[in-house]
C-alpha cells in the first residue's frame, strides 16, 4: 500500500497541554513453546482492532515493531483513559491479561513489557522530513515546518496553539 509522501519539514501540533505516551511489547523466550507465544501475540490485535472501532477509549494512535522484541509505540488522551481500557471487563485486554498472569507469569517462556510517560506539549520536539504520515504527528496533527517552529528549542517551549501555516 502507497503511502503519501510529505516533502520538506513537518512537526507534529499537539494540540494539547499533555499526552501520554505507552510503550508495551513481548519478548519470546522459549521458541519451542511456541503455542505460548501465539497466543500472547494474537491478543494485541484484537485490542489495536476494538481501540480503533472506539475513539472514546482515548487511543489516539500507534506505531509498531517485530523482531525478537516486539514493541508498539502509542498515543493517549490521559493515563486514565489507558488505566480505563486496560480495567474494563467488556475491553479485549483484561481476560488475556489475567490468563497471562495466570499461566505464564514466572515461567520466563514470554516476556511482557510496557512503560508510561506523561509528558508536557513544551517537552516534545519533533521532526518528519520526506515521511509520509508518523508518530506523534499521524496521532495528532500534521504540521509544516515554518518560522514560527523552525528550530527544535521553538518547538520544544512551543504551547498548544492554533496551528502553524
Amino acid at each position: 500500500m502507497a503511502q503519501q509522501i510529505f516533502a520538506g519539514r513537518h512537526t507534529a501540533d499537539l494540540g494539547r497541554d499533555t499526552i501520554t505516551v505507552f510503550l508495551i511489547g513481548m519478548r519470546p523466550n522459549r521458541w519451542w513453546k511456541i503455542a505460548k507465544v501465539s497466543r500472547v501475540a494474537a491478543a494485541m490485535p484484537r485490542m489495536l482492532q476494538h481501540l480503533a472501532t472506539d475513539p472514546d477509549a482515548g487511543m489516539l494512535g500507534y506505531e509498531q515493531w517485530f523482531g525478537r522484541t516486539t514493541m508498539l509505540l502509542s498515543y493517549w488522551e490521559s493515563p486514565e483513559h489507558l488505566r480505563r481500557f486496560a480495567a474494563d471487563k467488556e475491553s479485549p485486554h483484561l481476560a488475556p491479561w489475567r490468563r497471562f498472569m495466570k499461566e505464564l507469569s514466572g515461567t520466563g517462556d514470554v516476556g511482557i513489557w510496557h512503560e508510561t510517560y506523561q509528558v508536557p506539549a513544551t517537552g516534545i520536539e519533533t521532526v518528519y522530513n520526506g515521511m509520509p504520515l508518523f508518530g506523534l504527528a499521524k496521532a495528532t496533527a500534521h504540521a509544516p515546518i515554518g518560522a514560527r517552529n523552525n528550530t527544535a528549542k521553538q518547538r520544544m517551549g512551543r504551547a498548544p496553539g492554533p496551528k502553524v501555516p
